[in-house]
């Protein structure tokens, strides 16, 4: 079972956030924290496996937190869950070191499914926030002067890229192109090492602002 922190200064969110989680049998609620300098204090005490924490928070914001969580040796897992979708506090979050980023309307089971996933060391973006840094950057690619990693970039390889930006695994996208599963996730690999990223939403978001996609 997988052990979680809830970080919020709202009391009535936190709670409910909590409440919900505890009707999960894959998650146990260890603490919860109303500040991000509770969180903080709370940490080295109970030691959860991932922390669920908002942005916007009195004192200090999520964002500065998840940065002071960076020094722990090793780093917990630090999943944004916020009503803050704008690019520019996903990217100042995702360059933080949070390992997710969901709105708070997500559903539980998909709430969970990402506890699951960054507990095993992937990186999760909520499929709707990733759709709207897009359409807030349509307009970057027309101007952008493009650099050699975008010139090395290949149609197909791009086209994989815009599957990856709307939250296709590579089996999904594999069929979609009428490819193999094997054929994608070497692709997939070939993407990161020309991003210079380690995982799938990190690419995403390093093309997107570079107006590859």
């Amino acid at each position: 079972m997988i052990g979680v922190m809830v970080v919020d200064d709202q009391t009535l969110v936190r709670q409910g956030i909590a409440s919900l989680l505890q009707l999960s049998e894959q998650v146990r609620v260890l603490a919860e924290a109303a500040s991000a300098q509770e969180a903080l204090e709370k940490f080295v005490v109970v030691q959860p496996d991932v922390i669920l924490m908002d942005i916007r928070m009195p004192q200090m914001s999520g964002i500065e937190a998840l940065r002071r969580f960076q020094q722990f040796d090793p780093a917990p897992p630090v999943i944004m869950l916020t009503t803050f979708d704008e690019q520019g506090v996903v990217m100042q979050a995702m360059q933080a070191g949070a390992k997710g980023y969901l709105l708070k309307d997500v559903s539980l089971d998909r709430l969970v499914d990402c506890i699951v996933a960054v507990r095993n060391g992937k990186t999760m973006i909520q499929p709707a926030v990733t759709e709207k840094i897009m359409l807030s950057l349509q307009g970057v690619a027309q101007g952008y002067e493009r650099c050699p990693m975008v010139e090395a970039m290949t149609n197909k390889e791009i086209e994989v890229l815009r599957l990856m930006a709307s939250g296709l695994s590579n089996r999904e996208i594999a069929e979609a192109l009428f490819k193999s599963e094997g054929t994608v996730k070497n692709q997939v690999s070939a993407i990161l090492a020309k991003l210079g990223v380690r995982d799938r939403t990190r690419a995403v978001l390093s093309a997107i602002d570079a107006g590859i996609i």
